[in-house]
């Protein structure tokens, strides 16, 4: 599928190897989000996500000097609704804020790996779709900041809902949640957000999460895609109903070919050479 077809207004996509794509935020001059680009960020992934040839995906922002601003301040005039009556205005405030969720939690639910590539300042929902990607990799000039507080807002979009147990540091996360103060790079990689610092800025940390993305996409899309699904599954359950969920998964999952190829492939001292997880439809 063509690039050109897939990217948006705000949000651009190529695909710089076999397999990879590489998503690039691109709403001058700060990469701040409103209701039409949360929309256009959800929809792209979603449509990537049906893109049976994909493995890979890397996120980053095309601008130089930062990843994200957040939250475009402009777009809090949106939250107002037309009802006056309390119980009804929520109800049309929580249904905004339920789409809002589920247009970033689009990396989440693609089945292939969302590789996050950040430099510069990481601001408020920045962290929300950090926290919704697999692997995160920073530049060591990226700053962040969970900074919902300094607006009159609990971050609502993902932050607090899986930081907590991506870091395993409560006391850490209170902190920074609390105060919106900004955090480092190193910080971010000592409470374990991040999984490695890049020395550099934009240019590195892209290279870094695409050269990542294309040893991803190597391996059988299968296996890679039940790995995502059945460590989400864990995340969220106990160990036991886990187990329960992955002995149902390869029940079916381990009757693809992609066993065979892969030990044939090792074998043989060769590159394995996989399905489509789906059949590709012709073009028109």
């Amino acid at each position: 599928m063509p690039g050109s077809a897939v990217s948006g207004q705000f949000i651009n996509v190529s695909y710089p190897s076999p397999h990879v794509a590489h998503v690039e935020l691109s709403r001058k001059p700060v990469n701040s989000f409103n209701d039409a680009v949360w929309t256009e960020f959800g929809h792209i992934f979603d449509t990537i996500s049906q893109d049976p040839d994909i493995r890979a995906v890397a996120l980053s922002s095309s601008l130089p000097k930062l990843f994200t601003a957040g939250l475009d301040l402009k777009a809090l005039g949106s939250l107002e609704t037309s009802e006056r009556e309390p119980a009804r205005s929520a109800l049309q405030l929580r249904d905004h804020i339920i789409a809002f969720q589920s247009g970033i939690a689009a990396t989440e639910r693609c089945p292939y790996p969302v590789i996050a590539a950040v430099h510069g300042s990481v601001i408020g929902l920045g962290i929300d779709i950090l926290s919704a990607c697999d692997i995160r990799f920073t530049a060591s000039d990226a700053t962040f900041s969970i900074k919902e507080v300094d607006v009159g807002l609990a971050a609502d979009i993902g932050t607090l809902a899986r930081i907590p147990k991506i870091t395993g540091n409560e006391s850490f996360v209170r902190e920074l949640a609390f105060t919106a103060r900004s955090f480092s790079a190193q910080e971010a990689l000592s409470m374990g957000f991040v999984s490695k610092i890049v020395s550099g800025s934009r240019a590195e940390v892209v290279s870094a999460a695409l050269e990542t993305a294309q040893v991803i996409a190597t391996k059988s899309p299968i296996a890679v895609m039940g790995t995502k699904q059945i460590l989400l599954h864990a995340r969220d359950h106990s160990v036991e109903d886990n187990l329960k969920y992955t002995a149902i998964w390869n029940a079916a999952m381990l009757q693809t070919a992609d066993v065979k190829e892969a030990m044939s492939s090792f074998l043989k001292k060769k590159p394995p050479k996989f399905l489509p997880l789906r059949k590709i439809a012709p073009k028109l």
